[in-house]
């Protein structure tokens, strides 16, 4: 089966289902789970395009008209649950409330889901990937292990195969996507190849995920002669240099991002990352969780510092991606009117959904979006928006812990092929552990917004050694590493292995982009080509 990508309805469609005349879904009711009385949704949502990124933009690119949704099949390229729904009615901010809620699960309904991105290249010049590679290499390995192809018009831009996805970012970086999300091997707009993986209940079966989404790529890659790099940011090639993806969302990111700061599309299309996905039980859980994954955040970025060049130069980074992440908007009152919605949000005794919703409205570049919950989009003038549009609205904020259906942790790089299971097994044996979980909002509960704002903007550039209170923050992550391990071990799973790469680095107090500092300024000669051989899965 090959599924389309439409990009007049902004969905994807199959035509088996429309043969078979397959109604759309529905959404279905389901438990009470936030104390504002709205009701759980036991599926996930179709992907919209961003549409309402820039009025401007969408006037000269795709028409917005919407086909009948009754003979579609959506295929979520990043959803948060296992069932696709359509939402048929448009939105009121109440279903705004409603959609965060959905996502609430009892404790035995819990997964993990790692996503992990990697920059394709060329071996022998070091290159980034063209689309025509990344086109064979998608094609290959969908005839080869079975993928279902998705389109966009004539073009591949990703892969599917049952609840797992292969997806491409707009730099050409691949991404794995895991549970609690399905899978799609999908194209990003620099070529970032992402993986979103299956639900999955260990972290056993989340790391043999891995290994196997690894092990076919590379089988067909090493034949075309492309390698994958495992680091934050890419250290060679300028922003120039990158090929832009064909994919209709990355044209308007694109054209829209200078428009908000200079460093949106550094942070678009040279960085790649892992991140793990997390369940809640209740709002109340959401927020526990939230809190505490919040603080820890810096220490997380810390552990998997690993984005020191640009361009061919140390960067005065050791985590050039995280930086960008805090500073992608030029303008300073957008700054910080979005940081002191974030930090409302975060530090108050409330921290519900629906504040979270309110805070996602009050970002000034997301003004737009209450207009469009009134009708009154200048360029859309009396439509409304869907979940289709929401969905993707929560996808255009860059916090670190991201709230969807369930909790993003985005603090780390991308790195090597050890990391990708440590990152999930870090933040799995600190969240889904109870004692652990209230040890670590104990151990968090009098810190102040200046230490923590600190930690986020030093932390890039010091990682562990920046100094906090009466000592660094390696003191402070020995003491969280423990715990993690605690958690893993009551999950009694055998899991604490997973937790060694990091436990060297707390160790020794180096991170992963310190020891390449030591190597480009050593044997490597102070040139940054080596580390694409360091660093190869």
């Amino acid at each position: 089966m090959t599924y389309e990508y439409c990009n007049r309805c902004r969905t994807y469609t199959t035509a088996l289902l429309s043969q078979a005349g397959g109604g759309s879904y529905t959404l279905p009711s389901g438990p009470v789970c936030s104390k504002t009385g709205t009701k759980a949704v036991s599926g996930g949502v179709d992907v919209l395009r961003m549409k309402a990124a820039s009025c401007s933009l969408l006037k000269t690119s795709h028409s917005v008209k919407r086909t009948k949704r009754g003979h579609q099949l959506i295929v979520a390229a990043s959803p948060p649950t296992e069932e696709p729904v359509i939402a048929n009615e448009p939105l009121r901010r109440e279903d705004l409330i409603a959609y965060l809620a959905s996502g609430c699960k009892s404790k035995d309904k819990w997964r993990i889901g790692t996503e992990h991105e990697k920059f394709g290249f060329e071996v022998n010049t070091l290159r980034p990937m063209k689309y025509d590679q990344i086109a064979e290499l998608l094609n290959s390995i969908a005839e080869r292990f079975e993928w279902e192809k998705v389109m966009e018009g004539d073009k591949i831009i990703g892969l599917k195969q049952g609840k797992q996805s292969i997806s491409l970012e707009p730099g050409g970086q691949f991404e794995l996507s895991g549970a609690p999300l399905e899978t799609l091997h999908s194209l990003e707009p620099g070529g970032q190849f992402e993986l979103s993986g299956a639900p999955l209940e260990t972290l056993h079966q989340t790391c043999g995920e891995v290994n196997s989404h690894l092990y076919q790529v590379k089988a067909v890659a090493e034949e075309m002669g492309i390698g994958f790099l495992g680091i934050g940011f890419e250290p060679k090639w300028r922003r120039e240099d990158i090929p832009i993806m064909p994919k209709g969302r990355y044209n308007i990111m694109r054209n829209y991002m200078p428009k908000v700061g200079s460093l949106g599309l550094d942070m678009m299309l040279r960085t790649c990352t892992v991140q793990v996905n997390l369940d809640f039980s209740s709002e109340a859980d959401m927020i526990r969780k939230f809190r505490a994954s919040l603080a820890l955040q810096p220490i997380a970025t810390a552990l998997f510092a690993n984005s020191p060049f640009t361009e061919g130069k140390p960067n005065g980074f050791l985590s050039m991606r995280r930086f960008l992440d805090l500073n992608s908007t030029d303008g300073q009152t957008l700054a910080r009117t979005a940081q002191e919605c974030y930090r409302l949000f975060s530090m108050t005794l409330l921290g519900e959904f629906e504040q979270y919703v309110d805070y996602v409205l009050c970002l000034p570049k997301q003004r737009i979006c209450p207009q469009f919950l009134a009708g009154k989009l200048p360029c859309l003038p009396g439509e409304l928006p869907t979940y289709n549009d929401w969905e993707n609205h929560l996808t255009t904020i860059f916090p670190e812990v991201r709230l969807k259906r369930y909790l993003e942790m985005r603090g780390a790089d991308g790195g090597p092929w050890r990391g990708l299971c440590a990152l999930p097994a870090f933040w799995v044996g600190l969240l889904y552990d109870e004692d652990v979980l209230q040890a670590i909002l104990d151990l968090t509960a009098d810190w102040t917004h200046a230490e923590r704002e600190m930690l986020r903007n030093k932390v890039p550039v010091t990682g562990l050694k920046t100094p906090f209170r009466d000592g660094f923050l390696k003191h402070v992550a020995e003491d969280v590493l423990k715990l993690a391990k605690d958690g893993l071990e009551r999950r009694g799973y055998k899991e604490v292995g997973f937790l060694n790469a990091v436990g060297e680095v707390v160790r020794t107090g180096v991170t992963p982009a310190e020891n390449l500092l030591d190597m480009y300024n050593g044997e490597w000669g102070q040139s940054v080509d080596p580390v694409f051989q360091e660093l190869l899965y």
